[in-house]
């Protein structure tokens, strides 16, 4: 093998490519204040409590597991929290939930996939008697400092909130410096542009590809909901009327298969986020569209090869609108939990300014708190470049979730992914738009109306 192929995917193991993530923890520097000192707030209420916390597996779980002590500190009680890989744990949540007595009492939610379902159900705790109760609620806490569309995110049409968010996850344009001015192209300043980049870009003779993005069925549909944003559309709206085959929807399909088909790596229909983004990593990818926490490895030079030659872009404005697709992540209390107060003095160390500030100057996330990105300058390092971080605020004034918000997402991703890989391979996307719609309609039709 010649240094210009692509790296084997064996050559860069998956353990390294996650424990990244922890290892920024270790970019510090920056020295948070205890909430304890807001003035009339007994944050020892609970002391002698023990909480069961459940956490997906990923940089800001990390960093809370890392931090655990201070919260036991600050309030007297004792945490037990675990973390699972996703799929896994929100298989095993869902169950927990189900069974009316989940061994939890914080858990993590994800708005994208999970707001419907628990808007059909009384899993969890609505927050809003607490928000409001100052007892209950630090004044340091300030909802208000939380991102308009990212509170819009979390508030339900009859203004339940579920969940307070913990991380905003925005649809991200990683591209190689090096390979863009090698070619002399320029940053691609729409989505029309992005192929015509993609174009100039692709020199697979010296294994590099234009574009790389997942081709796998479900996790594929994320760059198509993302540039069908562009046209000003989500697949399916709030009040459930349907533009899957609408013109738009076939437009942002077709550069989807135009990027994927033609600008891609070989094998790319079966590539996951890891294998786009080892692709990416090793020098073999100009460009690659994806949520915005994949930041931290490629900064690292130990999983990494394009350290320093990243840029970090916006996602680039559609024909009639300007987003940026937002996926979230946050924190929720089960409503057969014995210790909501204990929780929810979790959930507000957890999602305060101070760990979200940490949150944003190591690199674990991008926070939905306006206070973190001023706070962070005062930081004297960061772990990623402050280009990444002005992406992350600019992004938060433009975001909007991509996936619509519906009971069915993950069966609406495995049906409208089979369609894209289809697509990836040849197929026809305004007929593979109208199969998938077809087929995903009596699922839509039994899961919301039902």
């Amino acid at each position: 093998m010649t240094s210009n192929e692509p790296c084997p995917l064996g050559k860069l193991p998956r353990r390294r490519v996650l424990r990244a993530g922890a290892a920024a923890l270790a970019v510090s520097g920056f020295a948070t204040r205890s909430p304890a000192r807001a003035a009339g707030f007994d944050w020892q209420r609970y002391k002698g409590q023990s909480l069961g916390v459940y956490l997906s597996k990923n940089p800001r779980g990390d960093m809370l597991l890392a931090s655990q002590h201070e919260f036991e500190e600050l309030t007297g009680i004792r945490v037990s929290a675990e973390q699972v890989p996703e799929q896994q744990f929100r298989q095993k949540s869902v169950l927990e939930f189900a069974s009316g007595h989940p061994s939890f009492d914080v858990v993590n939610i994800a708005p994208h996939v999970q707001k419907a379902m628990l808007a059909k159900t009384t899993w969890v705790v609505d927050l809003r008697t607490l928000l409001a109760d100052p007892e209950m609620t630090s004044p340091d806490f300030d909802i208000a400092d939380f991102s308009g569309p990212v509170m819009q995110f979390s508030t339900h049409p009859d203004g339940r909130i579920y969940t307070i968010m913990q991380n905003a996850d925005y649809n991200t344009l990683y591209w190689n410096k090096e390979i863009f001015a090698q070619k002399g192209v320029p940053y691609p300043r729409s989505l029309s542009e992005l192929a015509d980049a993609a174009k100039a870009l692709h020199d697979p003779k010296r294994g590099i590809y234009g574009w790389v993005d997942r081709g796998l069925k479900n996790a594929n549909v994320g760059a198509w909901c993302c540039f069908l944003l562009g046209w000003g559309k989500v697949g399916i709206d709030p009040d459930l009327t349907v533009h899957t085959t609408s013109p738009e929807a076939v437009a942002a399909a077709q550069l989807d298969q135009t990027l994927m088909r033609n600008y891609a790596p070989p094998g790319s229909v079966g590539f996951n986020w890891y294998e786009s983004q080892n692709t990416f990593a090793q020098g073999h990818a100009a460009m690659w569209l994806d949520a915005s926490g994949f930041a931290q490895p490629l900064e690292d030079a130990t999983v990494s090869k394009v350290v320093g030659k990243v840029g970090y872009g916006v996602t680039p404005p559609g024909p009639v609108a300007h987003y940026s697709g937002l996926t979230a992540d946050g924190l929720s209390i089960p409503t057969a939990c014995p210790r909501k107060g204990a929780a929810w003095l979790y959930i507000q160390w957890a999602c305060g300014k101070d760990m979200m500030t940490r949150q944003l100057v190591t690199g674990a996330g991008a926070p939905p708190r306006a206070s973190a990105f001023v706070r962070a300058k005062a930081a004297p390092k960061t772990a990623l470049p402050q280009e990444w971080i002005e992406t992350m605020r600019v992004s938060a004034t433009i975001a909007r979730p991509d996936y619509p918000e519906i009971v069915a997402v993950t069966e609406y991703r495995d049906i409208f992914g089979a369609a894209l890989t289809n697509m990836f391979l040849g197929a026809d996307p305004a007929a593979e738009l109208a199969k998938a719609t077809k087929e995903f309609l009596p699922i839509l039709e039994r899961t919301e109306k039902g």
